[in-house]
């Protein structure tokens, strides 16, 4: 998605950032590895992340691309799942978190 790494700990959790700081993402394993799709009541359903500005929202855009991935792109926003079937929702300022988590 574009963010950096800041430090990954053995392949268990990675802790990711923009602009140096140190992680505005942070992911693991750590219970759920080897466990299968999640029940569609549980886990985090979707994410909502604003970009700052139009290049970085195309360079999102060339890059899912690149890499084959699926994705919708309404011009204000990117939409994707990931592969646990979380919703994650990039988009330009001005949406608001309700309008981007209801598409």
């Amino acid at each position: 998605l574009g963010f950096e790494v800041t430090a990954s700990l053995h392949a268990s959790a990675l802790f990711a950032s923009a602009g140096g700081y140190h992680h505005h993402v942070a992911m693991n394993t750590w219970n759920s590895r080897g466990a299968g799709p999640r029940a569609a009541t549980l886990g985090l359903a979707d994410v909502a992340i604003t970009l700052p500005a139009r290049e970085d929202l195309d360079a999102l855009a060339a890059r899912l691309r690149r890499r084959g991935l699926d994705f919708a792109d309404d011009g204000a926003s990117i939409a994707l799942d990931d592969p646990w079937g979380t919703r994650v929702t990039l988009s330009l300022p001005g949406s608001s978190a309700a309008d981007l988590l209801s598409r």
